[in-house]
């Protein structure tokens, strides 16, 4: 039986996300992440960027923007609407074209002398806010993810898996910065304690509508497992059942 677009999008996701619950290290997730993006959200190139100092800009393929390409990028950062509500808005996913036509952004400088030559004629950005410090401090972590591509715009539905992905990176990037590791489930914390890395990766799969029996599969663990983790997280959460507590999860990390 051939899968729908649907499952197959689904699939692509869940790959996405079965990274994020393995990783250890940032460094070591960003070479599977970038790539598992561009086939998730089917682009030709990403472009993964942290602020504040120190800047990082890790892009995939490798070695896709120049010094001078970055410059450019920053003298338009205040002034660019896409850069500026993806850095200084909301942060959700947004397209080009959701902010100006393609005659007004073939138009632009930053066009010109650096979206052309990448592909990027259709972008679709977002930004992940991941802590660090007080947002209020300026000095606050922050990831924007950038995609480009040629031929047709991105669909509503590369938004929506851009938006369910961007609440799952964030997680993971969070807990990597809290812990450098995934530890195991630990003894039940009360209501309003944070869940353990373990219990996140089920929420995550919970989540996407996965059985119990899907979530113990994928990750390897026992139902009964599963079952303890989402005892622990209905208390934590202080919900009675599966529904409230994706619902909980989902209203989390938007």
């Amino acid at each position: 039986m051939t899968a729908s677009a649907g499952e197959v999008g689904l699939r692509r996701i869940l790959a996405v996300v079965d990274l994020l619950i393995q990783a250890v290290d940032e460094d070591a997730l960003l070479p599977a992440l970038l790539p598992g993006l561009l086939v998730a959200i089917p682009a030709e190139n990403v472009i993964w960027t942290t602020r504040p100092a120190p800047f990082r800009s890790v892009t995939y393929p490798a070695g896709l923007l120049t010094p001078d390409d970055h410059a450019v990028i920053g003298r338009y950062r205040t002034t660019d609407p896409l850069i500026r509500m993806t850095t200084g808005g909301p942060g959700v996913p947004l397209r080009r074209s959701d902010l100006q036509s393609w005659a007004e952004w073939h138009a632009q400088p930053i066009y010109t002398d650096v979206a052309r030559r990448i592909g990027g004629e259709y972008q679709l950005a977002m930004e992940l806010p991941v802590g660090g410090a007080p947002a209020s401090s300026g000095n606050a972590r922050s990831v924007c993810v950038a995609l480009n591509r040629t031929g047709l715009d991105f669909s509503d539905d590369d938004v929506a898996a851009a938006a369910l992905l961007r609440g799952r990176i964030r997680a993971a990037l969070v807990r990597l910065e809290r812990t450098g590791r995934i530890d195991e489930w630990s003894p039940c914390g009360g209501a309003g304690t944070a869940p353990t890395p373990r219990e996140a990766a089920v929420l995550d799969l919970l989540a996407l509508g996965l059985t119990d029996q899907q979530i113990s599969r994928r990750l390897g663990i026992s139902p009964r497992t599963v079952d303890k983790h989402l005892e622990h997280v209905y208390a934590k959460f202080a919900v009675h059942g599966r529904v409230e507590a994706a619902n909980a999860w989902r209203g989390q990390h938007r």
